[in-house]
């Protein structure tokens, strides 16, 4: 019997059979940038060959249909989905999706490697590649509690992980720049495969010294000015756009002719909502050829530029010895995706899928919401002066501003102006029953009434709560605690609407669609609550993220990121 490798070769040469014809397509190449003409042969899960092939055991006649490479998202955290592993490559395969790199440091930062290895696990039963970037930013920053450590010795025996193909993003570039031990280590660890970055307005000198590191991407860019910076450094830039950060627009011009090659899509954050109704990494290159960038240097972007900087070989390209992951598109412009074919079959059509969906036993990860009791009185947030602290949200970026306010005082007590768009935002510690909580100010939701809760809270996943009266607020958070996680509406004391995520607290165990109506659900109801906001649970989420300027709340208290310290 021949080797694969030596059958792969006799059907190039044409001495065999392929498995597989893809008739009449037009392939879009994504070395030359070209639109070819041809058949192409497909040899067991990889391209045997494109040109004049017409032997095989199954003929698929294209008529005309463009053929591209299957579409690499290139940074995404897909327990922001909100959807467990199964769930999530229904959403996303259907697409044009067959590669996801992601560091799955949301699900590691509650459950440690048990959570890596149950999406790993679920993920191999899928029809796409899921690539693993190690996390090396378990917790993100001592200014939070988190539920697990991941230690240079934990992040070198994932490296050795099969599938494993570099650190992920490098969040802690305080520690990065005061050059502390054990982020070091973990850089050098990984110092022959690639590490991701995470430097939102770092610039000058301290950018100079971040990528002198070791760390050669950055997601995190939000003016045209800071990313030519990092590119004109040796970054690559990842052009993001997701649920509630939002960049494209500013970015897109940062590719060129002279630039292009360099450059590459990412969604980093996209709920469940957002993945059914307009795409994943589909969605990002439908936006860019909106806003005139040409189709197949999108596609590109999305494909084989990835596929470069992450040192995948054999994919990203329609191409011999590259493997037979493909999607069959009516046009370029709309992207519009009839077929999927994933490693030489057919795996989705007209946007369905072709496979089961499979659940994996998340036995271990369903008991996550450990809460020490409180009462109500512990939301109390005493007045320190004429001014307080305010975190200011920024409508489309997950940046926040710090504002110092003059606030609504009540016998020596903050309390919620409602009339100027001053709430509350609360912090609870949910892993070890600390009996932590952080007390803050936020303003941009528009809430007028009620409160919404969530136990997704990047990075560290405690539960965060933003309310217009302390009566909600603890309602909401004694509702997610009986969830044992998950997304919470209520107000006048009753809970209007949630959404359990009792995986982790960060993903549901329900069937995409279900998931999708729920959290529409919660959404409308927010809306009618007053907020403003087009997302406003992922813009929850990340009100207690501490490694993003300007102003943030942890369980441990309001911490100033410019200065990476805790204010109060």
């Amino acid at each position: 019997m021949l080797s694969k490798m030596a059958h792969l070769i006799s059907v190039a040469k044409g001495e065999l059979p392929a498995d597989l014809v893809l008739a009449n397509a037009r392939v879009v190449n994504v070395f030359t940038g070209e639109i070819e003409s041809g058949n192409v042969a497909i040899c067991g899960d990889m391209i045997a060959g494109i040109g004049d092939y017409h032997q095989a055991k199954q003929v698929v006649d294209l008529r005309g249909s463009y053929l591209a490479p299957g579409l690499i998202n290139g940074h995404t955290h897909i327990e922001s989905s909100m959807l467990d592993v199964g769930q999530y490559a229904r959403a996303v395969v259907p697409r044009g999706t067959l590669a996801v790199v992601t560091d799955l440091h949301e699900i590691s930062n509650v459950c440690g490697l048990g959570g890596i290895r149950y999406v790993l696990n679920c993920a191999r039963r899928l029809p796409f590649d899921l690539f693993l970037m190690a996390p090396p930013c378990v917790p993100a920053t001592p200014l939070e509690t988190s539920g697990a450590s991941l230690e240079p010795e934990d992040i070198q025996r994932v490296l050795r992980w099969q599938g494993c193909i570099g650190l992920g993003e490098v969040m802690n570039f305080p520690g990065v720049l005061s050059a502390d031990a054990s982020i070091l280590k973990k850089i050098n660890l990984a110092s022959r495969k690639v590490v991701d970055g995470h430097a939102p307005g770092v610039t000058g000198k301290n950018l100079t010294a971040y990528i002198a590191a070791g760390v050669y991407s950055d997601h995190e860019s939000v003016s045209l000015d800071e990313a030519r910076e990092k590119f004109r450094q040796g970054m690559w830039a990842m052009i993001r756009e997701g649920s509630s950060e939002k960049n494209l627009d500013a970015l897109l011009p940062l590719v060129t002719d002279k630039t292009y090659k360099r450059c590459f899509f990412v969604v980093d954050d996209r709920n469940c909502v957002d993945l059914l109704s307009d795409g994943d990494i589909d969605a990002v290159v439908r936006k860019a050829i909106r806003q005139g960038l040409d189709p197949v240097r999108a596609i590109q972007m999305a494909t084989i530029n990835t596929a470069d900087y992450f040192r995948l070989a054999r994919m990203g390209a329609v191409a011999p010895g590259y493997m037979a992951n493909l999607i069959v598109l009516s046009e370029l412009s709309s992207l519009r995706v009839d077929m999927v074919f994933y490693q030489g079959r057919l795996v989705a059509r007209e946007g369905k899928p072709l496979f089961s969906s499979y659940q994996g036993g998340s036995k271990g990860l369903t008991d996550t919401v450990n809460i020490k009791p409180f009462s109500k009185e512990a939301l109390t947030l005493f007045a320190s002066g004429e001014t307080e602290p305010v975190i200011e949200i920024v409508p489309g970026q997950i940046i926040t501003k710090k504002r110092m306010e003059k606030v609504k005082v009540l016998d020596g007590i903050v309390v919620p102006d409602i009339d100027r768009d001053i709430l509350k935002v609360v912090v609870v510690e949910r892993h070890k029953a600390t009996g932590n909580i952080g007390l803050g100010l936020v303003m941009g939701f528009g809430l007028k009434r009620g409160a919404l809760a969530s136990s997704i809270a990047h990075d560290s996943h405690n539960i965060v709560v933003v309310g217009t009266n302390d009566e909600d607020i603890f309602a909401a958070v004694k509702e997610i605690e009986r969830l044992n996680g998950g997304l919470v509406v209520v107000a006048d004391g009753r809970v209007l609407a949630s959404l359990a995520l009792p995986i982790a607290g960060l993903l549901s165990d329900e069937p995409l669609e279900v998931v999708v109506d729920k959290l529409e659900k919660l959404q409308q109801l927010a809306v009618d609550l007053g907020i403003v906001l087009s997302s406003p649970f992922a813009t929850l989420s990340f009100l207690a993220l501490p490694v993003i300027p300007e102003l943030r709340l942890t369980d441990l208290g309001l911490v100033d990121v410019n200065e990476f310290k805790l204010i109060k």
